[in-house]
């Protein structure tokens, strides 16, 4: 048993027994003191030569960046003696720093701490059920201020809504028609051979109109804005979380939700459904030069998709381009909300974002799918 020579902290060792080694760490553990017991704290852990370590924390009144930095050298150390530390008894304040410590360890040295199956098992069922309480709890909010809009249109700010359905909708014309244009040709060119042996490629016209309008041109649209603008939302509202404009808002009694994301949410609905009727134009041009390359004119073209296509059809579409466009806007906005702090964290949330953000478009247009099924549309 040893005390430290400063009257501000003490460290007490009992042990080792049965494996285990306890360090008692009693008083102020800041800066002043931290010194006088790092040397033999890191003596006893690496001495004991045991499989765990077991740090009472209970008696810690404060402390500090020094403190912490003392007990993520510690547990460091255990981990390269392939053993186990706990710290137990530290205040939840602490923990949160102590966290904080061992993550910014982890990404400057490129390594984390060992963990079990069982442990990283538990700890993402415990991240998917947080993220699913987030989720339900920002779709209340967004429902929320979305009516508060609808009621009150005046206070949406309309000439920010612009500026992002600038940004969003009309900057992206270009990679839209490109992608379009490109799907409703390789469909026609790879149509064309196998209905060649049947003489039946005027059915490309069929194949191309309905896919272009029921399927490919929303959900291009939707995947699109999901890698564009999707991102760009997370990657706005991350940068101003991390720089605490977030925080600054809410203190000048202001909610974010109304106040930086309706404006995107309002300005994605309105210009998908613009863009996937763009995109569906754009995919039935590439397939009319397909149908033209083969001897077919354009007026049997044009005639043959009046044929084959019916208003339900566009109709059906823009549905799904109406709900994209939430999806996409939403989980942008709400995964940059969630953004912890540091310049990686940013990074973070927009491959999450984009990510989320496809995995919900592909979910969502197959519960549409089953439902256009059943009603026969």
């Amino acid at each position: 048993m040893a005390s430290s020579p400063h009257t501000g902290v003490d460290l007490r060792s009992e042990g080792p027994s049965d494996g285990v080694l306890k360090l008692i760490i009693a008083g102020r553990l800041d800066s002043s003191t931290t010194g006088g017991i790092w040397r033999r704290a890191s003596t006893a852990v690496n001495g004991a030569h045991v499989a765990n370590v077991l740090i009472d924390a209970t008696g810690i009144e404060y402390c500090d960046g020094a403190g912490i930095a003392l007990l993520v050298h510690l547990r460091r150390l255990q981990n390269k003696a392939r053993g186990d530390l706990r710290i137990d008894g530290l205040r939840p304040e602490f923990a949160n720093l102590l966290d904080d410590g061992v993550a910014r360890v982890a990404d400057v040295t490129g390594a984390t701490p060992r963990k079990g199956i069982a442990e990283e098992i538990g700890e993402a069922t415990v991240e998917v059920w947080r993220d699913i309480q987030i989720l339900v709890s920002f779709v209340g909010e967004l429902g929320a201020g979305l009516a508060y809009a609808a009621i009150h249109p005046r206070s949406v700010r309309w000439h920010d809504a612009l500026s992002v359905a600038e940004a969003a909708g009309v900057n992206a014309l270009p990679i839209v028609a490109l992608v379009s244009f490109l799907m409703g040709l390789i469909m026609a060119f790879q149509a064309a051979i196998p209905l060649r042996q049947f003489g039946a490629q005027l059915f490309i016209a069929n194949l191309i109109g309905l896919s272009m309008l029921r399927e490919l041109g929303p959900l291009m649209t939707a995947i699109i804005l999901a890698g564009r603008s999707g991102s760009a939302f997370a990657a706005e509202l991350g940068t101003m979380k991390v720089r605490e404009e977030i925080d600054a808002l809410k203190t000048m009694g202001l909610d974010p939700v109304r106040f930086l994301i309706v404006t995107r949410v309002v300005a994605a609905v309105c210009m998908t459904p613009l863009l996937t009727i763009f995109a569906d134009l754009v995919g039935l041009i590439g397939g009319a030069v397909v149908m033209l390359s083969l001897g077919f004119p354009l007026i049997t073209y044009f005639h043959q998709i009046q044929y084959a296509v019916s208003y339900g059809s566009l109709v059906g579409g823009l549905v799904k381009s109406f709900a994209f466009g939430i999806l996409v806007a939403g989980i942008g906005c709400q995964r940059g909300l969630q953004t912890k702090s540091g310049a990686a964290s940013v990074g973070e949330s927009t491959t999450s974002a984009v990510v989320s953000g496809i995995i919900l478009i592909a979910l969502t247009d197959g519960v549409f799918s089953v439902v256009y099924y059943f009603l026969g549309v």
